[in-house]
This record gives C-alpha cells, structure tokens and sequence, in this order.
C-alpha cells in the first residue's frame, strides 16, 4: 500500500531525525568525555562508518523500490545521499583537523604516501560533484541525462569507500564490517547491471520485433 503525501512526509521527517542521530550521539560523547581511551580513532572510525552506512542504504534505494514497486522511496533517496555526504565530510574533517591541524600542504603529503588515505580521499572528492548536483535547479542546469550518468559515480564511490576501509583493517587484520559492507555493495551492483541488461534486451526484442 502506497502511503498518502501526509505519511511520506512523516516518514521523511522521521528519518531526517534519525540520521542525524548517530551525529549528535558524537557530539554528546564529545562534551561527555565518552570517547574512549583514544578519542581520535572513536570519531574517525564513527564517521567512516555512518559514511558507509548511508551510501549502502542510498545504493538500495532503487532495488527495494523496484522489488516491492514503492516508487514514493525514491524521495527519500537525494537526503539520504546527502547524509552519505555530511558524515564523509566530518570523517575528511577529523583527518584534516586533529592529524593535521588544517596544513592542507602536509595533508596532501600525507595523502599521497599512505594509499589507503589517497583512496578515501579520492572517493571523498568524487562525492563532492554529487552533493552539489543535488538540488533539483542543478539537474535542471546539467541536464537529466548527464545527471544520472553523473550520480552513477556512487558505486565507484562506494567501492573505493569499501577498499578504504579494508585497507584500513588489514593493519588489525579485522576484516568483518570491510567484507560485510564489500559484500553489500557488490550484490547492489550486480543487481543494477542484472536489470540493464534485461532492459538491453527487451529493447532488442522490441527492435527485432
């Protein structure tokens, strides 16, 4: 059952609450004094994980909409994305502040002698075009066709987001939430190009028909 417009906007409401959840659970840890016997690694590894979080659940928008037909999901898509976005610029923020107290010049040294930052950071500033093609005036100004060439960027974001934190864990030799969110990735691609390509060839019966 389709919920009315009412429902959806409380939905939506809802969940733009419970997003930002996990961001405020952060900052009372951090006037609290909860943050652990290592207070940067609590933030960055909170932020990396929420960035992850909400690119999984962006990436499934589309497939849970095409298997239970609720296209009214699809609005709730652009925030969650932007969410993705929020919690991967505070997890680059905590990197650039408390590593390297905002000298972009040591950063960008930093970036380029660690690999696993330099992918983080590439997936990161392939997100940035993203967010700010978000609002509906910038569809209109890029084009719809160009934008949705543009928006699937997300699954190579996704991926090197993925290969950022496996990176990350090898040093701890924790593989779990990296295979975990590796896995989730992988079967929301496969599903995307499993329907291109039934799509490729029902427009090719049509055309031979």
């Amino acid at each position: 059952m389709t919920p009315t417009l009412k429902q959806q906007s409380i939905i939506k409401a809802s969940l733009f609450v419970a997003a930002l959840l996990p961001f405020l659970r952060l900052v009372l840890a951090v006037f609290t004094d909860h943050l652990g016997a290592n207070p940067l690694e609590f933030i960055t590894r909170n932020t990396g994980d929420w960035t992850l979080y909400f690119l999984c659940i962006t990436l499934a928008v589309t497939p849970l909409r095409r298997l239970t037909g609720w296209s009214w999901m699809v609005k709730l898509r652009r925030m969650l994305g932007l969410y993705g976005f929020f919690y991967a610029s505070l997890h680059f923020l905590t990197f650039l502040w408390f590593d390297h107290f905002f000298d972009v010049a040591e950063m960008l040294k930093d970036v380029v002698k660690r690999p696993f930052i330099l992918v983080g950071f590439t997936a990161f500033i392939l997100l940035m075009p993203l967010a700010l093609t978000s609002t509906n005036k910038m569809i209109k100004r890029v084009g719809a066709k160009r934008w949705q060439q543009l928006h699937k960027l997300i699954y190579l974001i996704a991926s090197l987001g993925v290969l950022h934190y496996f990176w990350m864990k090898a040093g701890k030799h924790d593989f779990s939430q990296p295979v975990l969110f590796g896995s989730i990735v992988a079967i929301l691609l496969l599903l995307r190009l499993f329907w291109a390509i039934q799509k490729r060839q029902h427009e090719q019966r049509l055309s031979v028909g």
